[in-house]
């Protein structure tokens, strides 16, 4: 028998909810910046796509928000479990009640339908009446690191946490195509922010790769504000023709260890580890 939805309840799955999203955080993003930042920093410095490093401020600032992004995260989970609890969200248990076929495609269709959904807010979020109030939080992160990837105002992460519960409404899901979607979303947004570009040359124009977004087309979002709006695919870009004009090039350009311009952090490549402390 389902125990009653009382505040203790709530509480306690908010509680869970919470610490679940910072261990996700934690180690993807903390892991990503160890790696590019500390760690291996000299070593992949040929990787940094701007030549400039944030200051210790500006990366405590996205640490906060994030902080910040997770408890309204987890606010949307007590609202999934409510909306289990009372029948309204078409969750399941039992993967082979509808078979491996189908929590395959649910699980493409979750996050086909989330790139397409960011797409189309996060455009809506840069519409100039909006903008101000509710994206300019995150675009304060001119060289963004891996801390910046869930660095929202609360209302964008309201928005963003929202394709959940709107795709449950409507398509039979597993918990475990969520836990997927969400290492998914947390690798791709932190790469996005990371700073560093991993993949190869060529990439952006193969005909195969072309279509899957790489950290500089974020980057270049960061530095330009008006295109490259994607999050997975560089699907809706292309179609809308929003990608920046340069984007194959600048890549290149990164990839063959050239700097782009402009950059409006305060820290020389040298200087990060006396900004960070280590």
């Amino acid at each position: 028998m389902n125990k009653p939805l009382t505040l203790d309840r709530l509480a306690l799955v908010f509680g869970a909810d919470y610490i679940t999203h910072l261990i996700r955080y934690a180690l993807i993003a903390g892991g990503a910046f160890l790696i590019f930042y500390v760690w291996r920093n000299r070593r992949l410095r040929a990787l940094k796509i701007q030549e400039n490093y944030p200051a210790r401020s500006e990366m405590r600032r996205e640490v906060l928000y994030s902080l910040l992004s997770l408890a309204i995260f987890s606010c949307v989970g007590v609202l999934v479990f409510v909306m289990h609890r009372l029948g309204w969200a078409k969750l399941y248990l039992d993967i082979n009640e509808r078979g491996w076929g189908w929590f395959a495609f649910s699980t493409a269709l979750l996050i086909f339908a989330h790139d397409a959904y960011f797409y189309w807010t996060h455009r809506l979020m840069h519409w100039k009446p909006l903008f101000p109030i509710v994206h300019r939080i995150h675009h304060l992160s001119h060289t963004p690191t891996p801390w910046a990837a869930f660095a929202f105002h609360p209302i964008e992460a309201v928005v963003e946490a929202g394709i959940f519960p709107i795709f449950i409404l409507f398509v039979p899901t597993h918990p475990l195509s969520a836990l997927i979607w969400l290492l998914y979303m947390t690798v791709m947004n932190v790469l996005g922010h990371c700073g560093f570009e991993i993949l190869q040359r060529g990439f952006t124009r193969h005909p195969l790769t072309r279509w899957h977004n790489t950290a500089v087309h974020h980057d270049m979002h960061h530095r330009h504000v008006h295109c490259n709006y994607g999050l997975y695919y560089n699907l809706w870009d292309r179609l809308m023709d929003t990608n920046h004009a340069r984007y194959d090039e600048e890549f290149e350009r990164v990839k063959a260890k050239g700097k782009p311009a402009g950059g409006n952090s305060e820290a020389a490549p040298g200087q990060i580890r006396t900004r960070i402390g280590v």
